[in-house]
């Protein structure tokens, strides 16, 4: 097969917003894209994902919060970061500056109110593209549980969000569920613009030496290249339940993982831990992609979005 003699079209659109290429970085791996600006080219990614932002200001879990497993990664942070407000006052400022960054603003609460308020904050900054919800936060206000685990808290989330959001909606969903269709669904229904999957699966790893957990946390959520195979079954699983766009992640780290997530359904992409082994990751993915197109013939990258063949 010999590559196409003109340049491969990489533009993709979610919720309404057009990106250069549909490589984004991941909430909560890439800070608030600031930290990035030395290492990574920022106008070369399709967008980013800044992390998770709360109504107030939030400290983290105590360490140890991050430990390396085989093929991915036990984290358990706990949604640091300095407050909706700091942002769109100190960050976003600054992000404003850099030519053709989309920027996606992800946020999270514990209540409905909470999401409702920090959406608040956030329609008064200039230059966000659209929030991503993240929903698989526990809900104090209801026994802990994840907003992104029961069907009718997921709804009332969701319809509350988007009656205040002033930018389009992207629910992240939580891969701990029975059914990733029917939740998918239900926030579709609710108003979501597009969704975003997975988030990262409820794992564990215990030291056999002193006997303890190897997170302070106990439990942590486990990401990288060992739950891939999974979260692609779930984005096909979701694509084929929706007519909202889908962005996949989980584990990807070449631009043969991107196609199979497009192949599977997904609009666009977000990396992740990827960027923990090698902090330029997202940018060289983009290069790597472009060449993959050209060398396999592919004119235009968004054509190939459910494009799995099974016949």
């Amino acid at each position: 097969m010999s590559p196409t003699s003109s340049t491969p079209d990489l533009k993709v659109t979610v919720a309404g917003i057009e990106l250069k290429n549909p490589v984004i970085a991941a909430s909560g791996t890439f800070g608030y894209g600031i930290e990035f600006e030395d290492v990574v080219h920022l106008d070369r990614l399709g967008g980013i994902v800044v992390k998770g932002l709360s109504k107030e200001p939030m400290a983290g879990n105590p360490p140890p919060r991050l430990y390396e497993t085989p093929a991915g990664m036990l984290n358990a942070i706990g949604l640091q970061n300095i407050g909706a407000r700091a942002f769109v006052d100190e960050k976003l400022p600054i992000l404003r500056q850099k030519k053709d960054l989309v920027i996606f603003a992800n946020v999270f609460g514990y209540t409905r109110a909470d999401y409702e308020q920090t959406i608040q904050i956030l329609n008064e900054g200039e230059g966000i593209a659209a929030y991503e919800l993240n929903v698989s936060c526990p809900n104090t206000q209801q026994g802990g549980t994840q907003f992104g685990c029961d069907p009718r808290l997921l709804d009332e989330v969701v319809t509350t969000a988007k009656r205040t959001s002033r930018r389009p909606l992207i629910v992240k969903l939580s891969p701990n569920v029975t059914s990733i269709a029917q939740m998918a669904r239900i926030a579709q229904d609710s108003g979501a613009d597009a969704v975003s999957l997975v988030n990262t699966f409820i794992a564990m790893s215990i030291d056999v030496k002193t006997r303890r957990p190897r997170i302070a946390n106990v439990t942590a959520g486990l990401s990288g290249p060992a739950i891939k195979p999974i979260a692609v079954r779930m984005v096909y699983d979701a694509a084929h339940a929706v007519k909202i766009p889908v962005i996949g992640m989980g584990g990807i780290t070449t631009a043969a993982d991107v196609i199979e997530f497009m192949l599977a359904g997904a609009s666009a992409i977000q990396i992740g831990t990827a960027s923990y082994w090698d902090p330029r990751a997202t940018e060289k993915l983009a290069d790597e992609l472009q060449r993959y197109c050209s060398d396999n013939r592919v004119e235009r990258i968004a054509d190939l979005t459910g494009g799995m063949v099974t016949e």
